[in-house]
C-alpha cells in the first residue's frame, strides 16, 4: 500500500488572467501560483499593470478572460473569505482635520456581525492589533497628526485586528524614507513568519525585494519572468523589464536593530 504524499495548496491561483483598462489590454494572459507562508514581490516598470493586477485578485477590477481562485476555491466562492484578506493601498486619501482617532480607525477593520463587536474583546483586539506594530503609545493620537511610516503601520494594525491568510500590498510604502522602508519591512517580516501570512506586494525596492521576499514576480504587461531573487533579479533580467534608461529603486539599507520607541 503506498503511503499518500502531503500537497501544499495555493493561497493563490491565477490561470491565463487578462484585464482591460477601457481599450487598453494592461495584463496579458498571466498566470501564477501563490503557496501558503510566502512573501512574493511583483516587479515592473511604471505602467506594466502590477496595480491592475493585484486589483483583480482583491475582486476590484474584473477580467477580461482567465481565472482567478482563492484559498482553494474560485474567484465568486472567495467572497466569503474577504475577511481573511488585508490590504494596504499605496494612497490613503484622508482629510487630516477628520477628528479620528488610531484605535478608531484600527477597529473599524472589526466586523459588526461578530459577536466581539459589542463586548470588550473589542478593546483588547485593537490594543493587541496596536501592541504589534509598537503604536500603543499613539493610540489616542489623531490619524492627520501621523507621519507617513506611523499611519503604514497604523493600516497594518488595521490588517491585524482579524485573523488573515492574505495580505496585498500596493507600493505600500510609497513617501517613506529609506529608514522608515526598512523598519516597515521587517515588522512585517516578523509579523508574516508568527501569523503564517502569504504576502503579495508590489515593491520597486530590490533591496528590500532581495532581503525578505521568496519569489519575485517579473510584470510587463505579460509575465516575464517568475522565481527567487537570486534567478531573477540578475542584471539580464532588469535590463529586460526597466530597460537601459530606467533603474528601479535601491536604497543599499544597512542591516539595523529596531529601535525600542519603534
Amino acid at each position: 500500500m503506498h503511503q499518500s504524499l502531503s500537497v501544499t495548496k495555493p493561497i493563490v491561483t491565477v490561470i491565463n488572467l487578462s484585464v482591460m483598462r477601457g481599450e487598453y489590454l494592461a495584463v496579458d494572459n498571466v498566470s501564477f501560483e501563490l503557496l501558503p507562508g510566502t512573501h512574493t514581490a511583483i516587479i515592473g516598470p511604471n505602467g506594466a499593470g502590477k496595480t491592475t493586477l493585484i486589483k483583480s485578485i482583491l475582486g476590484l477590477i474584473t477580467p477580461h478572460s482567465g481565472e482567478i481562485r482563492l484559498f482553494d476555491g474560485t474567484g465568486k466562492q472567495s467572497k466569503r473569505f474577504k475577511q481573511k484578506i488585508g490590504y494596504i493601498p499605496q494612497n490613503f486619501p484622508f482629510e487630516r482635520t477628520f477628528p479620528l482617532t488610531v484605535s478608531e480607525l484600527v477597529g473599524l477593520g472589526l466586523n459588526r456581525k461578530q459577536w466581539w463587536y459589542y463586548s470588550k474583546r473589542k478593546r483588547e483586539r485593537i490594543y493587541q492589533a496596536l501592541e504589534q506594530v509598537h503604536l500603543i503609545k499613539q493610540s489616542q493620537q489623531k490619524i492627520g497628526t501621523l507621519s507617513g511610516g506611523e499611519l503604514k503601520r497604523v493600516l497594518l494594525a488595521y490588517c491585524l485586528v482579524v485573523p488573515r491568510r492574505f495580505l496585498v500590498l500596493d507600493e505600500a510604502l510609497a513617501g517613506v524614507d529609506a529608514t522608515g522602508e526598512m523598519e516597515f519591512a521587517t515588522l512585517l517580516n516578523n509579523l508574516k513568519q508568527e501569523h503564517n501570512w502569504t504576502i503579495l506586494e508590489v515593491s520597486h525596492d530590490l533591496d528590500l525585494v532581495s532581503k525578505y521576499c521568496d519569489s519575485v514576480i517579473c510584470l510587463n504587461r505579460r509575465l516575464l519572468n517568475q522565481g527567487s531573487p537570486n534567478t531573477t533579479l540578475t542584471p539580464e533580467n532588469l535590463l529586460q523589464i526597466y530597460g537601459s534608461l530606467v533603474s528601479p529603486t535601491c536604497h543599499h539599507h544597512e542591516p539595523s536593530r529596531l529601535p525600542e520607541s519603534f
